[in-house]
């Protein structure tokens, strides 16, 4: 296990850059990798991409759901398509092209989400989807990742290239800290980005550098929490899952996304399930994520402290987890 000492102060960049870096990267070592865009290419981090490998690489225009329909003829074809354009529209307005189109005949297109999350900040609730990740983990043989950090975003791009079936991969528009220099990932494997025995906080996309934060204020109350990063939603890692509620019997999930259908309830599904079995004693989960409500316009920082997915709503959530379990 390799762990990597935080630098929340290193904000350069942020998921949708290392999607960029590493579907160039990608293009120059495989030809079959093709990149679709529905006039976003700047905010998508394909701009470059169109500049240097104009054949491998198709505007659609505004028409999202042609955009599906165009990848899943080029993977019939024989390529590789990454369809992007911002998660609200992809998969929000072409989840029927996806289901139809590219889940249900298995193949091996990757759909690219960008600007995920409460964390588009001033494009309002109308570009804030909260609902994605319910939306793509339902669909069977799709894979669903959320990368933490630029480093992860290019180090899932590079995984997928060799990917056999569909994809998602969600990204967040704002710069994050460099937290795992790309390393150790796998597709389906959870991350352990702090030991800990107390507890265990499972959290995912740009909430990860929050339970690290969390992490550190509850060690100041002599609280070891174990931080564990869930890039892949599906297929999830339910060793890690039941590793942990084994080991503490506490559980606090945290999300940028509604707390319907997302990593809580995917985390919780696992424990339910295995409970009297893999699962040797009782666990309790806290989830932190935005409790079924649109967002609204404003600055990044504040639409997240509104909506509470902050350090101290990860805190709090560990604090009422941990007393719930002392009253079993």
């Amino acid at each position: 296990m390799t762990l990597i000492q935080p630098n929340f102060t290193n904000l350069t960049q942020g998921p949708r850059d290392g999607f960029g870096a590493g579907i160039m990267v990608a293009a120059k070592q495989n030809p079959r990798v093709v990149a679709l865009c529905s006039d976003l290419d700047e905010s998508v981090r394909l701009a470059t991409f169109a500049h240097n490998f104009p054949n491998q690489f198709v505007e659609v225009g505004v028409a999202e759901q042609n955009l599906v329909g165009v990848a899943a003829g080029l993977a019939l074809g024989g390529l590789k398509p990454f369809a992007a354009s911002y998660a609200a529209f992809n998969p929000g307005r072409n989840w029927d092209q996806l289901r139809v189109s590219v889940c249900y005949s298995n193949l091996p297109v990757t759909i690219v989400g960008g600007h995920a999350g409460l964390t588009v900040g001033g494009d309002g609730a109308s570009h804030q989807i909260l609902e994605d990740i319910a939306l793509t983990r339902v669909l069977p043989n799709l894979t669903v990742i959320v990368p933490c950090d630029a480093a992860q975003a290019y180090a899932a791009t590079l995984a997928l290239v060799d990917h056999s079936g569909p994809a998602y991969l969600r990204l967040s528009r704002v710069d994050t800290p460099d937290l795992t220099d790309g390393l150790n990932f796998k597709i389906g494997q959870a991350q352990i980005l702090r030991p800990g025995t107390d507890l265990t906080i499972f959290a995912t996309g740009v909430m990860v550098a929050k339970a690290l934060q969390a992490a550190q204020t509850l060690q100041i109350h002599n609280l070891q929490a174990q931080v564990i990063n869930l890039h892949t939603i599906k297929p999830i890692d339910v060793t890690a899952i039941v590793r942990a509620a084994n080991q503490s019997g506490v559980i606090v999930t945290a999300e940028e996304h509604q707390i319907y259908g997302g990593l809580g309830s995917a985390v919780a599904e696992v424990v339910t399930q295995n409970l009297g079995h893999q699962i040797t004693q009782p666990t309790v989960i806290e989830m932190v994520a935005v409790n079924d409500c649109f967002g609204e316009s404003g600055p990044a920082d504040a639409v997240m402290e509104k909506y509470h997915l902050t350090t101290e709503a990860i805190v709090a959530a560990a604090e009422k987890a941990l007393r719930r379990r002392a009253q079993l």
